[in-house]
């Protein structure tokens, strides 16, 4: 049993502080850089929505503002079956360069993304949501990455404002995760891209797929073509922290059920001889980050066993509980929680919450297709 435990506890350690300093290890003696130029290929922006006629306009308005040759830029915005104004808005942007793909039968935001490729006419598709704005010069930056001819797909950089102005939990695990994928970056490749914000080339998006989640899909489409994913610090994707913390929970599910569903059809990719090093960078950064809840559990129930008689494992059990005590208080308290002791807590405990969920709807049978923005 306390093998048991300490096993664990070094999993958990390890998805998420080992596996990234394996990662400036490797760095060190192995670095990929990415030959960005000034590169103006023509270029298609996907926006998909799905009742937005309260924030499409403020979207379509960012749109039009940005900087990029019109007479290589065409921008779709695929409507997934919208009932309210959000078509008829969109349409008033006809004369300054914004097209209406209204799929008339909702279908979900990758069935609209593949309508809206099949009628796309850039050799670089860009796709981004409602809720993300762009830099003036984000598609200059974006497209830069592509003078690479190794590159097949490239991720912006997420960054979330607080209506107070200061970082939320999600904020600063969304910074864990660009230094992450900053770090992959440098060693091989990017396992996922922001879904808010990407951009591959035309070739990789050939098999779009409705029922399956499009920023993963599209990495690994890259690498089955010998291409690899980057993230670009300069290419910054910004959005609201979601209004009600509380529905961050079902995001999450849903954001992990459908990264499963691509994974477990994809396994091909854990082969090392084939994948080499992105066999790795795959395994760490999905697999065993999605078995953390599992080692957290693993670690709880033997540290209460242990603990009996032995004042080091209830210091730790006290340790453990103090942990999820934060996090639930968090959780329960009626008011917001400003300070970060208890945001991180509390998103690490939410994360892995829904993770557990997920994994349960996966085996269950249960997948997702449907999607309803979060209001931010």
């Amino acid at each position: 049993m306390p093998e048991l435990f300490v096993i664990s506890l070094f999993l958990v350690f390890f998805a998420y502080f080992g596996y990234p300093l394996t990662l400036v290890l490797i760095g060190r003696f192995h670095r990929k850089v990415v030959n960005k130029a000034l590169f103006y290929p023509s270029l298609t922006l996907i926006i998909t929505a799905y009742n937005e006629e309260q924030r499409i306009r403020e979207k379509l308005e960012n749109t039009v503002a940005l900087e990029y040759p019109r007479e290589k830029l065409q921008v779709i915005v695929a409507s997934d079956g919208s009932t309210d104004a959000t078509n008829d808005i969109v349409e008033e942007y006809a004369g300054r360069g914004v097209e209406l793909l209204p799929v008339t039968s909702r279908g979900g935001k990758e069935n609209a993304q593949k309508e809206a490729v099949q009628v796309a006419m850039g050799d670089v598709l860009v796709f981004s949501d409602v809720a993300t704005r762009l830099d003036t010069d984000g598609l200059e930056k974006i497209a830069a990455n592509f003078a690479d001819p190794g590159v097949g797909c490239v991720s912006s950089v997420d960054r979330v404002i607080g209506k107070d102005g200061r970082p939320g939990g999600e904020g600063a695990y969304v910074r864990y995760e660009m230094w992450l994928r900053a770090l992959e970056s440098q060693v091989h490749s990017l396992v996922g891209l922001s879904g808010s914000f990407f951009a591959a080339r035309k070739e990789v998006c050939r098999d779009f797929s409705a029922d399956m989640q499009s920023d993963f899909r599209t990495l690994l489409n890259s690498m089955r073509l010998g291409l690899r994913g980057v993230s670009d610090p300069e290419a910054v994707g910004y959005y609201l922290d979601i209004a009600d913390s509380r529905r961050e929970f079902d995001r999450k599910v849903r954001t992990v059920l459908r990264g499963l569903t691509v994974f477990f059809r994809n396994l091909e990719f854990l082969n090392p001889f084939c994948y080499g090093t992105f066999s790795y960078l795959y395994f760490c950064h999905k697999l065993l980050r999605w078995l953390v809840p599992f080692f957290l559990l693993s670690a709880l129930l033997p540290n209460i066993f242990l603990a009996v008689g032995s004042p080091s494992y209830s210091f730790l059990l006290l340790l453990h509980c103090a942990f999820y005590a934060i996090a639930l208080f968090g959780l329960f308290k009626a008011v917001s929680v400003d300070r970060t002791i208890v945001k991180i807590p509390l998103y690490f405990l939410t994360v892995n919450a829904a993770i557990l969920v997920a994994w349960f709807r996966y085996f269950s049978g249960r997948r997702m297709v449907m999607w309803t923005p979060s209001q931010r």
